[in-house]
């Protein structure tokens, strides 16, 4: 009897050992953008949500621009634990995700809904295993990029020739659409439209508040029929994760879940703020014609081509991603208009 007295004591102890440390347990979250931005507050909440349906049992260090690791450093971070939890863009470490690239292209993205429905619907599908070193607890994806002029420009004729602040992939599609494009972070943008270095910039139209950039330009060229996106990821260190109680993953699950479209609304919520603002200034924004449009989706198309080919070379399944992508982009434009 008293063999087994210790024996449930012993039970007892291990457990109420194990609530006291969850009970004083805090995990790092490092973001990359800035405080004040609404993806930012996004996080922020979503943290919030995890400590409150924990009861404080998990508490959650939210650190915000970059404090803890830099942009393109924020996944490493991760991995080697500099911070339990990160969110920062796939595109910032160019190649390393070459599956996921597919959702960036220029697929036509009405939205940042859609566009976060789609890349969360996509990962679920594919799970790539060039992100199996993290537990990826949720995608986000902002709204279309747009052109962004100091001069009109309503047809392809218009943009010939003329130089566009642009990165990464959107530095392919200005080059397709016949613009000559400028490499430069946003943080260089405003100085350089102002100055003449460029003559515009392709962008989330939410950048037009955001980074100010509405005071520089005078013209929004709305295409959203070439619009690209840059998908975000909120990962989790893999030991850290398996550490968590099955109940408490859950909750990170289910928070994670319902963050989807949070982060979703907010990035149209931004979007309509930019436009809002750059139109207050009174610039204009341009509505492409039927015709046009189509020339503009034809033109950018060898950048997709481009894709399937490398992808494919790579023994990836290219040609399925982008037409699986492409499904769901049209799938989601149906209800989230």
């Amino acid at each position: 009897m008293r063999k087994i007295f210790i024996t449930i004591l012993t039970v007892v102890i291990t457990v109420v050992m194990a609530s006291s440390v969850w009970s004083a347990t805090t995990l790092t979250y490092s973001i990359f953008f800035p405080p004040t931005h609404g993806q930012a507050k996004a996080g922020e909440a979503w943290a919030k949500e995890i400590e409150r349906l924990t009861n404080g049992a998990v508490k959650i260090r939210v650190l915000a621009g970059g404090t803890l690791t830099p942009a393109d450093q924020v996944y490493d971070g991760v991995q080697k634990g500099i911070s339990d939890i990160g969110m920062s863009c796939f595109a910032y470490t160019k190649g390393r995700f070459p599956l996921m690239e597919v959702l960036d292209l220029p697929l036509g993205y009405p939205n940042g809904r859609v566009a976060t429905r789609v890349a969360n619907n996509f990962y679920n599908k594919f799970k790539p295993t060039e992100l199996d070193g993290v537990k990826v607890l949720y995608l986000h994806a902002h709204g279309p990029g747009l052109l962004h002029t100091v001069r009109p420009v309503s047809s392809l004729e218009n943009l010939r020739g003329m130089k566009i602040r642009s990165t990464g992939l959107s530095a392919k599609i200005v080059t397709a659409l016949g613009g000559v494009p400028v490499a430069m972070p946003q943080g260089s943008t405003y100085e350089s439209l102002q100055k003449g270095v460029v003559a515009g910039t392709f962008g989330p139209i939410e950048v037009l508040k955001g980074w100010k950039q509405a005071e520089v330009i005078k013209y929004t060229t709305d295409c959203p029929e070439v619009g690209y996106t840059t998908t975000m990821f909120v990962v989790m260190n893999l030991k850290k994760w398996n550490a968590l109680p099955k109940d408490v993953q859950k909750i990170f699950e289910d928070v994670s879940a319902r963050w989807i479209d949070v982060h979703g609304r907010t990035w149209d919520d931004l979007d309509k703020e930019g436009r809002e603002y750059s139109l207050s200034l009174g610039n204009k924004i341009i509505t492409l014609p039927k015709k046009e449009k189509e020339r503009w989706r034809q033109a950018v198309k060898p950048v997709i081509n481009e894709y399937i080919m490398a992808a494919g070379a790579k023994g990836l399944p290219a040609k399925e991603a982008v037409k699986t992508a492409e499904a769901l982009v049209k799938k989601h434009a149906k209800t989230l208009k």
